[in-house]
């Protein structure tokens, strides 16, 4: 079998690369995303250093790579703990919707879009980006901390809209009528709601086949079933990233632990390529007339998003200091809205343009606002006022135990 010497080499020096942005970022105590994301810029379509042999596996590791990050995110939690906290806060996810996606709908209509246009815009503001703020929360060993929860239930709740979302945006697209457009919307609910059941119900029967001695059959396993699953999930028009964290919702106690110890190193490996290829996605020649439209169209949303957050980890009795941090975590955007740009952009240049200058702006800017949130304060409620939910017990994770150089602990308010 022969390896093309151009595949080897870019890749070698991508690695290396990340390698290096990776220790520079931990030794002044930052996350790397945001570098990863400029490094893609770099070596992207337009950048100074194109990589065009190893686009391929760029695109492909990305996927998995996005894959990796929902399901080591699923095994911090149980499903009966995740369903706790989307019930409290069913009201949280009507307010992101609100808050964030009428400016995308706003700024599509005064920019003369067309329907698809402003549906399109309008998602692209409205959701956060699942990768980014998963990698986040365990860059900065958040996971323990009292807002978490509610971070989670937002996230994967505009996961869920997605699932609708999606295949309703495509039929618009096409021009299809009303009642293809709400099959469409009832038959992707359909299969989430019928995929969080059966996650629930039988979720201890796929630890007892996914948990052998053997670790490289826990790898083998559990990554197989779960591209399985995530595969299926794309097939009925929901987003593959839900299917994984639905896989690593199934999994609890040693079994979780175990799949998290394997995961590690190749959830670490291919959320850097994810990072990347979110980067290279873009042309930076063709950024800079959508920037003014784009960087106003961010400040709005951030602030918006804030304000989600602030509201959601009001609901967990997260004090003034935890609102902060939840909300600068949920700034970031990505995967979601560069796949809105697939289906509804192609047609329109300024709304290819304007989505992905917001984009970068957005995915770079939210981890530094997440990293620069206050990280030390007083719980706002007593331990006994608690409200149960996610992670009101000890998590095996070495991510949500481990002291925080930050200062900012677990729990905090």
């Amino acid at each position: 079998m022969h390896t093309p010497v151009a595949l080897l080499l870019e890749l070698g020096i991508i690695l290396t690369a990340l390698s290096l942005i990776a220790a520079g970022a931990r030794r002044f105590a930052l996350t790397p995303v945001p570098l990863y994301l400029v490094a893609g810029l770099a070596v992207g379509d337009g950048g100074i250093a194109p990589v065009p042999a190893a686009r391929e596996f760029v695109d492909t590791g990305a996927a998995i790579g996005l894959i990796l990050l929902l399901l080591t995110l699923g095994l911090d939690f149980t499903a009966r703990e995740f369903t706790a906290s989307l019930r409290r806060h069913r009201s949280s996810a009507l307010v992101d919707l609100v808050l964030n996606a009428i400016p995308g709908a706003v700024v599509g209509w005064l920019f003369g879009l067309d329907a698809a246009g402003v549906l399109a815009l309008s998602g692209a503001t409205y959701v956060s980006s699942s990768g980014i703020i998963a990698r986040l929360l365990g860059d900065l060993r958040r996971l323990g901390n009292r807002e978490t929860p509610a971070v989670l239930s937002v996230l994967v709740l505009e996961d869920f809209a997605m699932a609708a979302y999606l295949p309703l945006l495509a039929v618009v697209t096409a021009g299809g009528s009303w009642w293809e457009a709400l099959f469409a919307v009832v038959a992707a609910t359909a299969v989430v709601g019928a995929a969080v059941g059966a996650s629930s119900r039988w979720g201890h029967h796929v630890g007892r086949v996914l948990s052998p001695a053997d670790a490289e059959q826990v790898l083998l396993r559990l990554l197989g079933f779960t591209l399985v699953v995530a595969a299926l999930a794309e097939m009925v028009h929901v987003s593959a990233a839900v299917g994984a964290f639905l896989v690593g919702l199934t999994l609890t106690g040693a079994a979780a632990e175990r799949a998290r110890t394997v995961l590690g190193p190749l959830r670490d490996l291919f959320a850097a390529v994810f990072f990347l290829a979110l980067g290279m996605s873009a042309d930076p020649g063709q950024l800079l007339p959508a920037l003014p439209a784009a960087a106003v169209l961010a400040l709005i949303t951030a602030i918006t998003k804030v304000a989600t957050g602030w509201y959601a980890a009001g609901r967990e009795g997260a004090g003034r200091r935890g609102r902060l941090r939840a909300g600068s975590a949920l700034v970031a955007r990505g995967e979601f809205s560069v796949v809105v740009i697939g289906l509804a952009a192609t047609a329109q240049d300024r709304l290819a343009a304007l989505v992905t200058c917001y984009v970068i702006l957005l995915a770079v800017c939210g981890p530094v606002l997440t990293r620069l949130a206050p990280t030390r304060g007083l719980p706002s409620r007593r331990a006994s006022e608690r409200a149960p939910g996610m992670l009101d017990k000890p998590r095996p994770s070495t991510a949500a135990s481990a002291p925080d150089p930050a200062g900012s602990g677990t729990r905090s308010g």
